[in-house]
């Protein structure tokens, strides 16, 4: 058996281009609503002292991924990433394993790439003026993904603890990228503007709050997973008819007249299509 090639986060983000991520985004979500691609809830398990490991498979009919996730708050306090993951892709016809993916610059990416995908949806045109709520990883990931695919962007990026100043009216995009348990905007809901959430993972955690929420029309990168994990829309008491998939947004062009949220916490589909992604340049420099 061929030994699967091991890439490093450098390798792994080097094989990821934002423009060939979002086009394989937008084909996993198709194949979603169409059920050729399968995601399963992620499985939470607790790990060492305080730790969870995270196990988040997906199939199609080409490949087939694992993402292995390993999170442990004290590493900081030893000078250790908190989190630890890999990604295998295997062939599904042989179920052979193909290559392995550094699993944090995997999910950094893809999210990002997630999050371009629907604010280019829903906004009908790329984005003028995007504010960035959040320093952290993700934040670096989506200041690199606007840089590359909409250079032309003037990206502002606050703190938590600065974003209690109104936002400029000239903004037509907010990308909540915090890990807050409360909400860190909370505008009235207004059309021409964009307001994505992507820190919020957990019941728990609420990032964008009720007054945005209920004025706007609303969409889930995974529908099913934000009724456990998105708590912003938990909290606010959302009506989940309301919530609309990635693929539907893809499929039906959105009313841009009405203020949107689009909510994003995450699915193996995506790691499904890094791997896709990853797969293909390797091929091209065969």
């Amino acid at each position: 058996m061929t030994t699967p090639l091991v890439c490093d986060a450098a390798r792994t983000a080097q094989l990821l281009d934002f423009h060939a991520l979002m086009d394989a985004v937008a084909q996993a979500a198709i194949e979603i609503e169409e059920g050729t691609l399968l995601s399963p809830p992620r499985m939470v398990v607790p790990f060492g002292q305080g730790g969870v490991m995270l196990s988040m498979p997906a199939t199609a009919p080409d490949i087939a991924v694992h993402k292995l996730v390993n999170v442990q708050r004290a590493n900081a306090q030893h000078g250790l990433p908190t989190i630890h993951g890999i990604v295998t892709t295997c062939d599904a016809a042989t179920g052979q394993p193909l290559c392995l993916l550094d699993g944090p610059e995997v999910t950094g990416r893809r999210t990002a790439a997630v999050t371009l995908l629907a604010l280019r949806a829903l906004l009908g045109r790329a984005p003028q003026q995007v504010l960035l709520i959040g320093a952290g990883a993700q934040s670096r990931h989506h200041q690199l993904a606007l840089q590359t695919v909409f250079p032309q962007a003037h990206v502002q990026v606050r703190g938590r603890d600065a974003v209690r100043a109104e936002v400029p009216d000239e903004v037509d995009a907010v990308i909540t990228l915090t890990t807050s348990t409360e909400p860190v905007y909370d505008e009235p809901a207004r059309a021409g503007r964009v307001v994505i959430g992507v820190g919020a993972f957990k019941p728990e955690m609420a990032e964008i709050g009720k007054r945005t929420l209920d004025g706007s029309d609303l969409y889930a990168d995974d529908p099913l997973g934000a009724r456990h994990e998105a708590g912003d829309l938990l909290r606010a008491g959302v009506d989940w008819s309301r919530v609309k998939s990635l693929g539907s947004l893809l499929k039906e062009a959105p009313d841009r007249h009405r203020p949107a949220v689009f909510k994003s916490v995450g699915t193996a589909a995506w790691d499904l299509a890094a791997a896709r992604t990853a797969l293909r340049a390797l091929r091209s420099t065969i």
